[in-house]
């Protein structure tokens, strides 16, 4: 999990949800439309009891997608702010 969120602390679409108890955690607990719209993705580490994890990601595969990756590709490229022309 602090692999994790230090490896994307700076990262302006991405979000590390902090750790979940598995008691609170089912499918129901996760909105699956929290990122319409948005170029966001957030990852969520979800321990089991048998000791393994499950990493869960969400994003919006329609804002995020080929086109938002191109902006946001190309706005690294000219060396404009990454943010520039995407929804956040």
């Amino acid at each position: 999990m602090e692999t994790l969120a230090s490896r994307y602390e700076n990262e302006p679409f991405v979000e590390v949800e902090p750790l979940t108890d598995p008691s609170e955690a089912d499918e129901f607990t996760f909105d699956p439309q929290a990122h319409n719209d948005t170029n966001r993705i957030s990852l969520r580490v979800l321990p089991h009891a048998s000791g393994h994890v499950l990493l869960m990601a969400r994003l919006d595969n329609l804002g995020k997608g080929a086109a938002g990756v191109a902006i946001q590709c190309l706005n690294l490229m000219l060396g404009v702010p990454e943010r520039t022309g995407l929804p956040t």
